[in-house]
């Protein structure tokens, strides 16, 4: 049975292990630095109102994680999550845990107009998913900026 509940302090073992292995998949296109990684998970725990972080559970034991960005879309004239990261421990993939991550949060977060997210065409599963509810393709390219810290 999943559960999913807001992450916590406690959960850092756990969800650091799960980034790790995140991020050395095909679900990600470029390293992060371990730094970087660290102050995303304390944010997501903490007192920044950007960023909150959900635990996904089989029971006690923690099987999956995400971060969801709180920001505002013009083009959609609203509230709007950006799904940073989802990721499920390999066992716990197939199991219909993702749609039920995915209705979790639309539905506690019922103030939003527009989910957002980002996926690898490597990534297919993902892809599938995200598509079978209904998130579309953009036609255009996304660039950034990173400013040194």
């Amino acid at each position: 049975m999943l559960s999913i509940r807001k992450m916590e302090l406690k959960d850092k073992i756990a969800v650091m292990d799960m980034v790790d292995v995140f991020y050395n998949s095909d679900a990600v296109l470029h390293g992060v630095g371990m730094d970087v990684l660290e102050r995303s998970f304390m944010d997501a725990v903490g007192l920044e109102p950007s960023v909150q972080g959900a635990v996904l559970c089989e029971g006690e034991e923690i099987v999956g994680f995400a971060y969801m960005a709180m920001t505002y879309s013009c083009e959609a004239g609203g509230k709007s999550i950006m799904l940073e990261e989802l990721y499920l421990k390999e066992q716990c993939r197939g199991k219909g845990y993702g749609r039920k991550f995915f209705n979790w949060m639309f539905d506690s977060f019922p103030e939003i107009v527009r989910f957002r997210l980002e996926v690898t065409s490597e990534n297919e599963g993902a892809t599938a998913l995200y598509k079978s509810l209904g998130f579309e393709d953009l036609e255009y390219n996304q660039m950034i900026y990173d400013r040194s810290l």
